[in-house]
């Protein structure tokens, strides 16, 4: 999700559900329980910022990152470069050549 708002300037929940499922090419759905909770949890840690605004007579809530969330992207993006790298080498993906 970090890296989804990284890309985008702010996005709403439903947008970022479609967003993960058309990277995916349907493989990965993110469900709205799944969702919400992680977005107050990175909202709450200081990592999101929210707004809101009326669209179709209905307030949409839009997440965007923090200064901190801008931050962290980096940070993840290479915890997860350095896994994927140890389990090619786990896997044998990689091999020597």
């Amino acid at each position: 999700m970090l890296k989804l708002l990284s890309e985008n300037n702010k996005m709403y929940g439903y947008e970022i559900t479609q967003k993960v499922k058309l990277i995916t090419q349907g493989e990965l759905l993110l469900k709205e329980g799944a969702l919400y909770p992680a977005l107050h949890k990175l909202e709450a840690e200081g990592m999101l910022e929210t707004s809101t605004e009326i669209v179709e007579n209905r307030v949409r809530k839009y997440y965007s990152l923090s200064a901190d969330g801008k931050k962290e992207v980096v940070s993840k993006l290479q915890e997860a470069k350095d896994f994927i790298e140890q389990l090619q080498l786990l896997l044998n993906l990689n091999p020597a050549i």
